[in-house]
């Protein structure tokens, strides 16, 4: 049964398009996780439960249209980023109080007790995870069937974090549906397969392998990886790589985030960097190892407009901004990234860029 359908969602701000049209559908017993900013978040949630228009599109949820959350609120639970408490209630009375808002009988000590909460403390001595794990009991007191979470893990402690973890399986477990968003990919990752990047480009699906399916996959092929051969050299001169590169390659660059494997667009790449012989990837201001060598991933990159531009870096030419001479031997790259990131140009690479962008 679907329990969120969206169709050619569409959300605008004035002569901004907040993010284009977008189809998303959520069944029982799956969780699904948008990575999105925060006014992205807001305005979609807002959305969803009939807060706030929509410039385009139709929202279903329970398969029926419905406009307000009034109508809603027995059947959703809704967890934001930003909510007030009762600071002068215990956790105990809190929740004893939403159990009678919404008339249903739940045994509040045993919703602490898997909360990993005091009944007695006040909310105002609470910490900020502890406040975090009373909002999402608040959420699901009523047993809903369906359970929006703004931010469910960040900035949390360890506890917290595997207690919220466990909860959203659970719930999953028992047939209920879960929508996510979150602005951190990895935390994303980690909270369920289902991942969404969802931005003004609109609204795109990220592909993952776990550990055991890779190398699975990578038994199976004989350490080829979606028909491409991983070298078994360790250094591959440029030379090489420039060589050997055809233009039909390897189209997913893999990423490692715990004990998952996010499958990466080269065009999703701002640059990468070696550290102590690791590569990371820097997508849209987060970082992830790759087991990649720089080597090894020039060779597969050079035909998407990747540059070798320094000994430890490599640079997608599609996000450079500008060329900055600090002195006559030092360069840099600006990037059109979020974070306008910076990155070195060796002297010796000068003239090959240059003949590269036609200058």
């Amino acid at each position: 049964m679907s329990v969120l359908s969206i169709k050619q969602l569409e959300k605008r701000m004035g002569n901004n398009i907040l993010f284009p049209p977008i189809d998303l559908e959520i069944q029982k017993g799956e969780a699904v996780a948008i990575q999105c900013n925060v006014e992205i978040s807001n305005q979609l949630i807002q959305m969803i439960i009939g807060m706030l228009p929509k410039s385009a599109g139709d929202i279903v949820i329970f398969e029926k249209k419905f406009d307000s959350y009034k109508v809603l609120c027995k059947r959703i639970g809704l967890v934001l980023l930003n909510e007030g408490f009762y600071d002068r209630l215990t956790p105990y009375e809190y929740l004893s109080f939403y159990k009678r808002l919404y008339e249903v009988e739940v045994d509040v000590k045993n919703i602490l007790q898997k909360m990993g909460l005091s009944k007695r403390v006040k909310i105002e001595k609470l910490t900020f995870s502890e406040k975090r794990r009373l909002q999402i009991a608040r959420a699901i007191i009523h047993n809903p069937e369906f359970i929006i979470i703004e931010e469910p893990i960040q900035n949390v402690d360890i506890e917290s974090h595997y207690l919220i973890q466990n909860l959203i399986t659970n719930l999953i477990e028992q047939g209920k549906a879960v929508l996510i968003t979150t602005s951190n990919l990895e935390n994303a990752v980690m909270m369920t397969d289902k991942v969404y990047i969802l931005n003004s480009d609109g609204l795109k699906k990220i592909d993952m392998l776990d550990e055991e399916e890779k190398q699975n996959e990578e038994n199976a092929d004989g350490g080829i990886v979606h028909n491409t051969v991983v070298s078994t050299q360790e250094e591959i001169s440029e030379k090489e790589a420039l060589e050997r590169a055809t233009p039909f390659r390897f189209e997913k660059i893999p990423a490692k985030v715990n004990d998952k494997i996010i499958l990466l667009d080269p065009t999703e790449i701002d640059y990468i960097e070696s550290n102590d012989g690791i590569s990371h990837l820097h997508v849209k201001g987060e970082v992830f190892p790759c087991t990649y060598s720089l080597n090894q991933l020039f060779e597969r990159l050079y035909p998407f407009g990747f540059f070798r531009c320094h000994r430890s870096y490599i640079v997608n030419l599609q996000k450079v901004r500008e060329v900055i001479t600090w002195t006559r031997n030092s360069y840099s790259l600006i990037l059109e990234d979020s974070k306008k990131s910076s990155v070195p140009l060796s002297k010796g690479k000068l003239n090959e860029l240059k003949e590269i962008i036609g200058i």
